[in-house]
């Protein structure tokens, strides 16, 4: 690979969708940091975002990882490397038919978006709430954050590049992917994200270099807006029928932090 931007006749990723569960975004020898499970910066020639069953629990993720790959006949090295923590791996409740890609320049973005359980972060000063001193003023504060993880829905992100980034802009490039997704997501639903929500950043070691990937870069720049587009797409793909929830309340699932810090000077 040599930085050549992706197009319809040469996408960035060979993408296929394996029995509605599995999508896998495929490309030789990629760069990949991943915020989901078994994250962190690791080169595969895959990534993989799975959709788990209806409620769905799993204490050994590797072995359903596996599982489920080889089920959908995929490559047994690439399922080798998924459910080994070497190749990324998503997992959400939405079917991978309503997965949608966006391209633009030398980037490309696919995306699934569930909202089932919004993450709600209210901003006004009347809504928040200080942190309490429970149990008779024994010294123990409820601070009003929650325990659990709640994974039914979630808005995955895949974006990747064909320039070779610096390490410090394929880390930012996590950044930027969440920052369009929180924005098209408060746009499109109220809220900024759900309860589980992961990005996956790639780039091409191959490709001409890049030291930075901010909103004024090429790269930056295309990235806001594929997952803009692919974020979009993908809740219309899943909600072409109903309507998303509009806040916490209407949700099944999801939480509100209404919990306000301590702030003070360094």
């Amino acid at each position: 690979m040599t930085g050549e931007e992706p197009s319809a006749e040469s996408p960035l990723f060979d993408a296929a969708i394996r029995d509605d569960d599995v999508l896998e975004l495929a490309r030789q020898d990629t760069t990949w940091l991943s915020t989901g499970w078994r994250g962190g910066r690791t080169t595969a020639d895959a990534a993989y975002c799975l959709t788990v069953p209806e409620g769905w629990a799993c204490e050994d993720l590797a072995w359903f990882v596996d599982d489920r790959l080889r089920e959908r006949d995929v490559d047994p090295e690439r399922v080798a490397a998924a459910a080994g923590g070497d190749a990324p791996v998503l997992l959400t409740g939405v079917a991978m038919r309503h997965a949608r890609g966006a391209r633009l320049g030398p980037v490309e973005a696919y995306a699934t978006a569930g909202v089932s359980n919004p993450a709600a972060l209210p901003t006004e000063p009347d809504a928040l709430r200080e942190p309490a001193v429970a149990n008779g003023g024994d010294g123990e504060r409820d601070d009003g954050l929650p325990d659990g993880e709640y994974v039914p829905g979630t808005v995955n992100v895949v974006v990747g590049t064909t320039r070779d980034l610096a390490p410090g802009a394929l880390a930012n490039l996590v950044a930027v992917a969440a920052e369009a997704r929180a924005t098209t997501l408060l746009d499109r639903v109220g809220f900024p994200g759900t309860t589980s929500d992961a990005v996956v950043a790639a780039c091409d070691p191959d490709g001409d270099p890049a030291a930075f990937s901010g909103s004024a870069t090429r790269v930056g720049a295309a990235a806001r807006a594929c997952v803009r587009e692919a974020v979009g797409a993908a809740l219309d793909a899943r909600y072409h029928e109903d309507d998303p929830p509009a806040s916490v309340d209407d949700a099944r699932y999801g939480v509100r932090n209404d919990s306000k810090a301590i702030v003070f000077e360094p």
